[in-house]
This record gives structure tokens, sequence and C-alpha cells, in this order.
């Protein structure tokens, strides 16, 4: 797959106080590597403090569908992270969904 078949989004949210990546960041950014045809996320990654937090998330969202709709991987994390970011974790990959309905938008034109 080239380049010009991937689009790069970024989401953003805000951090609960008391967080190891509130002290680094004021916000929570989940970045996605998605194709550009289907809306299917290639990789994901986010700002959380640790590398396994990160690889948890790219895990956890690689292979859905944004076309598809945010319910599917809002569910995930609700199902399966437990710690205090996962509202800023559901609020970034709602913009991230957001910036993608727009570019989809931006696209159609």
């Amino acid at each position: 797959m080239n380049g010009q078949n991937i689009i790069f989004i970024a989401g953003h949210s805000r951090l609960p106080e008391g967080m190891a990546a509130q002290s680094m960041f004021q916000t929570l950014t989940v970045t996605a590597e998605i194709d550009r045809q289907y809306g299917v996320i290639l990789q994901c990654s986010c700002t959380l403090a640790t590398e396994h937090g990160r690889a948890f998330i790219n895990q956890l969202f690689r292979g859905y569908s944004l076309k598809n709709g945010i319910e599917e991987p809002i569910k995930a994390i609700q199902y399966s992270y437990s710690g205090k970011a996962k509202n800023a974790i559901i609020a970034a990959l709602k913009d991230l969904y957001t910036q993608f309905n727009e570019f989809q938008k931006r696209e159609a034109k």
C-alpha cells in the first residue's frame, strides 16, 4: 500500500488530573493511519505514558473501519480498559472520528 492510500488523523481530549501522562501533556492524543478508501485503522497510537499502554491501544483499535461508525471501538475501550484515561481516550477517539468525517466530506467535493 503506498502513502497515497493512507491518511493520518489525530483526535485530542483533556487528560484527568493525577495521571503520569498528564505531567508530560495536558491533552491525550489518539493518532491513526487510516486506509483512505475503506476507513480501516491500520495503525493507532496515543500519548499514554507507557509503551505498553500505547501498544494496547493500537492492538485494540487496529482493523476497525471508521466508515462503520465509532460505537464498536468505544465499546472495546469500555470493555477492555480500566484506568483514569478511559474517558479521555473515548473523547479523543470521538474527536478522531469527527476529523475523519470532515476529511471524507472534503474528499467528496
